[in-house]
This record gives C-alpha cells, sequence and structure tokens, in this order.
C-alpha cells in the first residue's frame, strides 16, 4: 500500500496551507474573543475550492476524493479549528446531503452556490430535548397540498444565523418512527424561517452555531429531498461520512498542539537544557507522535473505502472516536508541556485544548460512536 501523498494530493494541502496562514492566522484571537464568524473568509474558500470538495465540476465543486477532503480540514485546523469545522460542516451536512440524495433538478439549483462557497449551509437535525436521541425529534412537517408547513426548532446547528439555506430534518410521521422522519430544503428569507439563540461557547468561537426556528414556516414539496420518510435514514449516512470530517479536525487540532509543542520543547530551557532532553517531556512527544500516526491511518482507511462507496459506519465511527479523543489527550498534554505558558492566550496550545472538546461531541458523542461500533461488530 502507497501511504504517501500524490503530487496533485500535495499542492491541495500546501494551497490549504498558505490560505490558512494569509487569511486566518492574523485573526486567529481576534475572532476567538468577539466570537467572530468571518462568512467573508468561508467565501474565499470558495473561490480556493474548498466549499464543494467533493462536490462534481459540473455543479461547481472541486471533483475531489476523501483524501483531498481530509487535506484540506486537517491543514486549516492546524491553524484555526473553527474554520476547520465550519468548512467541515458546510461540505459533509449540507452540501453533502443535497448531493446524494438531492434529484437532479435541487443539485442545479443548490449546489452551485453551495459549492462555490456564494452561500453558507447550515443542517439542522439536533434540537433543545433529542441530541443523541434525535429520533425523538418535536419538529414538525405537515403536508397540506402541494407545501408542507414546519414548526419547531433546532438547535446547536453550525451556520444557524449565517446559512443562507438549511437541510432541516422534520418529523412527517410517528415520533420515534425512523421512517416518520422527512430532510427538506429551507432557504434563508423564506417566511416563517428564523433563527434564534446564539451558543456562547467553549471553544470553537468563531465557527457560528445557533438556533433556527420554524413557525408556520410554509415550503414547496419541491424542497423535500427523496422520499417522505426517508430523512432519518438519510442522516445516519450523511453522519457516517461527517464523522471523517470531525476525524480530519481532530487530527488537525492533534497535529497542531504536537508541532507546537515540539518547538516550545526545544527552545525552552530549565536546569540549563531543553526541557525536550527530559524523559517527562520526551515520553509525552513520543505518545503524541504514535497517537497522530494511529489517527492518520484509521481516517485515511476510511476515507480509501468512502472513494470506493463501501460502507464505512463502523470505520467511520472508530476514526471518529479514536481521533477526537486523541487530539483532547494530546491538547491536554501539550498545555501541560507549555507549564505556565500553555494556560496563556499568547501560546496557540490554549485555544486547541478549549477547542479540542467539541469533537467528542460533535457529529455523535463518543459513546454513540462505541454503540454504533460494538451494534456493528456484535452483529
Amino acid at each position: 500500500m502507497n501511504f504517501n501523498y500524490s503530487e496533485e494530493q500535495n499542492l491541495i494541502a500546501n494551497a490549504a496551507k498558505e490560505f490558512a496562514e494569509q487569511y486566518i492566522r492574523p485573526h486567529i484571537m481576534e475572532w476567538d474573543e468577539s466570537q467572530h464568524f468571518p462568512v467573508d473568509v468561508l467565501h474565499k474558500a470558495g473561490e480556493m475550492g474548498f466549499m464543494g470538495v467533493f462536490i462534481p465540476e459540473k455543479y461547481g465543486g472541486s471533483g475531489f476524493g476523501y483524501h483531498e477532503y481530509i487535506a484540506i480540514i486537517e491543514e486549516i485546523s492546524k491553524v484555526d479549528p473553527s474554520i476547520g469545522l465550519s468548512i467541515a460542516a458546510h461540505n459533509s451536512l449540507c452540501t453533502g446531503h443535497i448531493y446524494y440524495f438531492g434529484n437532479e433538478s435541487q443539485k442545479q439549483k443548490w449546489l452551485p452556490k453551495l459549492a462555490t462557497g456564494e452561500w453558507i449551509g447550515a443542517w439542522g437535525l439536533t434540537e433543545h430535548n433529542t441530541g443523541s436521541d434525535a429520533g425523538g425529534m418535536n419538529t414538525t412537517a405537515v403536508k397540506d397540498g402541494d407545501h408542507y408547513i414546519l414548526n419547531g426548532s433546532k438547535n446547536f446547528i453550525t451556520h444557524g444565523r449565517s446559512g443562507n439555506v438549511a437541510v432541516v430534518i422534520a418529523r412527517t410521521g410517528k415520533k420515534g418512527d425512523s421512517h416518520g422522519m422527512s430532510a427538506f430544503v429551507v432557504e434563508k428569507g423564506t417566511p416563517g424561517f428564523s433563527s434564534g439563540k446564539k451558543e456562547n461557547k467553549l471553544g470553537m468561537r468563531a465557527s457560528e452555531t445557533a438556533e433556527l426556528i420554524f413557525d408556520n414556516c410554509r415550503i414547496h414539496k419541491d424542497n423535500l429531498l427523496g422520499e417522505e420518510g426517508e430523512g432519518f435514514i438519510q442522516s445516519l449516512k450523511i453522519l457516517d461520512g461527517g464523522r471523517i470530517s470531525i476525524a480530519a479536525l481532530s487530527l488537525g487540532i492533534s497535529k497542531g498542539a504536537y508541532e507546537a509543542s515540539l518547538k516550545y520543547a526545544k527552545e525552552r530551557v530549565q536546569f540549563g537544557k531543553p526541557i525536550a532532553s527530559f524523559q517527562g517531556i520526551s515520553f509525552k512527544l513520543s505518545d503524541m507522535a504514535t497517537e497522530i500516526e494511529a489517527s492518520e491511518l484509521l481516517l485515511h482507511k476510511s476515507a480509501f473505502l468512502k472513494n470506493k462507496g463501501e460502507k464505512v459506519t463502523t470505520l467511520g465511527a472508530m476514526a471518529k472516536m479514536y481521533a477526537s479523543e486523541t487530539c483532547v489527550k494530546i491538547a491536554n498534554d501539550a498545555v501541560q508541556i507549555h507549564g505556565g505558558y500553555g494556560y496563556s492566550k499568547d501560546y496557540p496550545v490554549e485555544k486547541f485544548y478549549r477547542d479540542s472538546k467539541l469533537c467528542t461531541i460533535g457529529e455523535g458523542t463518543t459513546e454513540i460512536q462505541k454503540v454504533v461500533i460494538s451494534r456493528n461488530i456484535l452483529k
């Protein structure tokens, strides 16, 4: 097996790295402290081809595979995981859902704007009382002639305020019925569709998270993705790919924290020696390097299967679970290696530490990943 990036993949990774250095790094703490969501940077990412990574060129996308996608998310997340999160959510959730389950008319209508970054996408599954238990959602879509009327709300939605369009899962049947939910595309400005509270978060503060509210929101049946009753099943398939996104985000955090720690450990002198020469520090760095390698292998094996069109439910959950838990551990050790400076906002590991925790929660908690994995290995 060849584990090396191709020449094209290296060019894509370098383009993402240069993009992050030029447009993101100068503003990291400014955006973090003000919770500013830099929509203009996502539009710029669209110009670079980062907002429709695996969308075919005929719809305005880049037509790349998942290895390239991982490279882009990883490089951006090494600089600012908040922006990596937003780009990942846009690609894998909203844009991906329309691409995989929309009909040709729907793809032609929405994908060119999303894939080029002209429009920002949101995806709504989670509700206030239904996090891991998404099947118990309360938001409803009631058929009314050629239309559906949506009522309810979604929370913890990436781009809940700034998104131009959202894919929303709503109940069209009985609560708890996996075939009782449907997926709809709702554009910003539709009467009865609004945004609510913006979350004040521990980390990922430059990635906007807010409520979506539906108050007798009337949408045409042409906005239904697939058949009625397929929305939840579609969502589970979308989350399989989304977990590759979070694993890539986690890998970027791990590498960013590790590289900062390696540099610091070589430069910081205590007792007349660089602290890297002390076993307590060098062993932490060796653990970090090994865990990053393992995360990367799991992640790219998942991408390999995804590119082949094979099922990635189990391996994607493994990659997401391992890479996310690993990034929290590595970020924690990075702060420890930096000592008091690691607790200071003058050094990058403080932010990696705060940002890392979301990776063990978003798109299915670690505990849910274990449910997914155990169900599949015990079949």
